[in-house]
């Protein structure tokens, strides 16, 4: 064989090389039970921070975290089941499930010393996840847990209620969740590009899936939290400010810090300003 060919072979092999680490074919395949589970992973530090993003979006909302924290952390992002790039062969979606598929991407690739950091309905997520594995040594809540052991003023009322936002949810899904993320998730100033962004995302979100995510039977965080017996640390939003008695009453060890001005995804309203506060908490890490 001449040296030129030799030589656009090499080539054709190094480019073919890049693009799938640019893709993301270079990683090791990981999965639950059969169910694909797809993740980014910058591949380098001794502290893992594993992002688990919320209801009806996907691992790209912690884009501009990527950046920023693989300076000095592993960072890896993943897509629940049912969101984003991940397998939806199953017939389960609640907080358990979804505990387990994070377990099994810690496990999997072998992860040590790893910050669960779980946004909306994944804060229950992490907080089962952390109860089931040694190597977690925490999790940190984005914009949620913003109630813990606080019980309903009217708990026969509130249980009514949610059966009837399920039965509606079920029989016109887009008008429900566009109605909610509209009225109570975004707030004066978050942008018409992120509402839009969003808003994409949800109606074109799997209605069955993301209705079994509401249908589950979440826990009680007070309890869990006891259980974890580590401090809660959590970055939220003021729009909707964090009710901290029920922490405080059941002597919960918890950091709390706000960011002002955004709605409930302030990872992509104000990701300067959220990613120097969350690294502020993980120096605080304990």
């Amino acid at each position: 064989m001449n040296l030129k060919r030799v030589f656009i072979i090499t080539l054709f092999i190094a480019f073919v090389s890049c693009q799938n680490k640019k893709s993301g074919n270079a990683l090791p395949p990981v999965n639950n039970k059969g169910v694909n589970i797809a993740y980014t992973d910058s591949s380098e530090g001794d502290t893992t921070l594993l992002f688990v993003h919320g209801w009806c979006i996907n691992k790209s909302y912690w884009q501009d975290q990527v950046k920023y924290f693989s300076k000095n952390y592993r960072v890896i992002t993943i897509d629940l089941p049912g969101y984003g790039q991940s397998g939806k062969n199953r017939t389960e979606f609640d907080s358990k499930a979804y505990a387990g598929d994070v377990k099994a991407v810690v496990n999997q690739l072998k992860l040590s010393n790893v910050i669960l950091i779980g946004h909306s309905m994944a804060g229950d997520i992490v907080l089962k996840a952390a109860l089931e594995n040694q190597k977690v040594i925490g999790i940190i809540g984005i914009d949620n847990f913003k109630s813990v052991g606080v019980a309903p003023a009217n708990p026969a009322q509130a249980k009514k209620e949610f059966a009837e936002a399920i039965a509606l949810m079920k029989k016109n899904f887009k008008a429900v969740a566009l109605k909610y993320f509209n009225e109570q998730l975004f707030y004066k100033t978050t942008s018409e590009a992120i509402k839009k962004r969003i808003i994409n995302d949800v109606t074109h979100a799997d209605t069955v899936i993301a209705v079994k995510n509401m249908e589950d039977d979440w826990p009680d965080e007070a309890v869990l939290l006891k259980q974890l017996n580590k401090k809660l640390y959590l970055l939220n939003s003021d729009y909707d400010p964090t009710n901290e008695s029920g922490l405080k009453a059941k002597h919960l060890p918890y950091d709390l810090t706000y960011i002002h001005a955004t709605g409930h995804f302030p990872m992509i309203e104000k990701p300067d300003e959220f990613n120097k506060l969350l690294s502020g908490i993980l120096k605080r890490f304990k």
